[in-house]
């Protein structure tokens, strides 16, 4: 799977080959206003590279994209890359002071931003010390250039930068769960290697696909669903620019009929809890339905196959990474595990001192494979900590048995011993989750008042909370936590609370909740 080419742009591997094959008059994209065919991507993206030199982008220069999901966004994509320019792609859910973070550390040029996201991004300009210039994608005030109308004014396209494919070709950035995100940087050869290993050899990804991810394109996991993978083969990708939520995800099943679907477990779980969501009411060419950004809890599988005669695939990746590196097979699902390594990476598991360990031990994850990023943007010692040699620490705590499956315990960060046993947070929350009154959970430590580490839950009920049935509930989820995973890893303390505190990806970020305290005493006799 390896290649090296000094001659090689992944633009023009992924755009302009599907046109050389026949495929331009066939639909790339779908969004809520139009379509883009691959001849016109092509095209449109060619021009992309004209228009940045009119706005003293160079080759190597940076530009962001603070941009919903529209067909707008292939174009600005490709394009850069297709000009030897850099896109940086940044979360659209961001306040104007994450963004003023982002914009100086990448030192975009140029900053492309749909209409709707424009107030923050204008706010987080003020605060910048050096000239950038914001281009609104999808309309916009007076007064501020609109990406197209200087994309109309090129009248032609140019020739593609010789770029390699050890060439920086675009970033992403880390969700930051325990503080500033970092610039992971990805080269031109890294696209293609997830399209095959990925896309192609695990998932199946055909040309006469139909594919709706609800994960958003600026993050790993949606940009290999919705953007990298369908290119790859020529198939369609229909994209939705708005938060997704049962009732508006069940909408563009009806109206597209896509054949996969890609959501992360949160969206999964909020659509089993809505009676509204049934098969007759969504796609009836579903022929794979996908999760991944966090690990998928059994119950929530299992209860989807039930309902809608399907299984829902889980899978892993990261930023760093790229996209996928280990699922369940399509037709073997196993639900609660992580299934095993993609074609292309090699997985193993070391201890604190790097030692590798034996089957059936908890260690932390290492992968390796050719689609691992260059390293974070000016953060050196990270860099060094993560990757390590060919190597890149993903910083979970996994078990491996000796089938060759993986099976998720929690961040290492997360993990704690309880009467010195190991406890994983997602073992617990899984648990609770499984109870049919329960929504949501997230699982920390806290010390009891001998100064002993035990679970903590927060919980987010079905029904919403109830001050007078908490002291019933708390009783009934103890139960029903050693009944399924053992006496020792029921929580001591459940908090009910409306919501979790999220990343703008969708992760729980659980130090946030560490941070809060052990709340309560439990209950007498807990």
């Amino acid at each position: 799977m390896t290649f090296s080419a000094r001659d090689y742009n992944a633009a023009v591997d992924f755009v302009d080959r599907n046109v050389a094959e026949g495929r331009g008059d066939k639909t790339a994209f779908i969004d809520g206003a139009r379509s883009l065919t691959y001849g016109e991507l092509r095209d449109a993206s060619a021009r992309v590279g004209p228009m940045l030199a009119r706005l003293g982008v160079e080759r190597e220069n940076r530009v962001a994209l603070v941009m919903l999901d529209t067909v707008e966004f292939p174009i600005l994509f490709w394009g850069a890359i297709r000009a030897g320019i850099v896109p940086v792609l940044l979360n659209t859910r961001l306040t104007s002071d994450q963004y003023r973070y982002l914009l100086d550390d990448s030192r975009a040029k140029v900053v492309f931003v749909s209409t709707a996201l424009l107030p923050d991004v204008q706010e987080a300009v003020k605060g910048l010390t050096r000239a950038i210039t914001v281009i609104t994608v999808g309309g916009g005030p007076d007064g501020i250039p609109r990406f197209e109308r200087l994309l109309a004014a090129e009248n032609e396209g140019s020739a593609p930068a010789l770029t390699s494919a050890d060439e920086i070709a675009y970033w992403l950035y880390s969700s930051g769960t325990t503080g500033n995100p970092k610039g992971v940087m990805h080269v031109h050869s890294s696209p293609r290697i997830m399209a095959e290993s990925a896309g192609e050899d695990r998932i199946g990804i055909r040309e006469d696909d139909v594919v709706f991810s609800a994960a958003k394109l600026f993050f790993s996991y949606g940009l290999g669903n919705a953007m990298i993978c369908p290119i790859w083969v020529g198939a369609t990708s229909v994209l939705y620019a708005e938060r997704p939520t049962p009732q508006t995800v069940f909408e563009m099943l009806r109206a597209h009929q896509p054949t996969m679907f890609y959501a992360v477990p949160t969206l999964y779980a909020a659509i089993l809890a809505d009676p509204e969501c049934t098969p007759a009411k969504g796609s009836q060419r579903l022929r794979l339905c996908f999760s991944a950004g966090e690990p998928l809890p059994p119950h929530v599988g299992e209860e989807w196959k039930a309902r809608f005669g399907l299984d829902i695939v889980n899978g892993v990746g990261s930023t760093e990474m790229g996209h996928l590196f280990v699922t369940n097979l399509p037709d073997a699902v196993e639900y609660g595990t992580a299934g095993v390594p993609v074609k292309g990476y090699e997985l193993k598991l070391i201890d604190e001192c790097g030692g590798e360990i034996a089957d059936g031990e908890i260690g932390e994850l290492m992968v390796r494979g050719d689609s691992a990023a260059a390293g974070y943007w000016n953060q050196r010692e990270k860099s060094r900590r993560t990757f390590v040699g060919e190597w890149t620490r993903t910083g979970d705590k996994y078990l491996r048995r000796a089938d060759g499956t993986y099976i998720y315990c929690g961040r290492t960060d997360d993990m704690f011993k309880v009467s010195g046993i190991w406890v994983s947070p997602f073992e617990v929350e899984a648990a609770l989750i499984a109870h049919p009154c329960v929504l949501e959970a997230a699982v920390v430590p806290a010390e009891d008042r001998n100064g002993l580490v035990k679970p903590k839950a927060f919980v987010v009920l079905k029904d919403g909370r109830d001050e007078a049935a908490s002291r019933a509930m708390y009783e009934q989820l103890k139960v029903h936590v050693k009944r399924a995973i053992g006496p020792w890893k029921y929580p001591r303390w459940i908090e009910f609370v409306d919501s979790l505190p999220k990343t703008a990806s969708g992760k729980i970020q659980r130090y946030m909740l560490r941070e809060s305290g052990i709340g309560a005493p439990p209950p007498e006799g807990a």
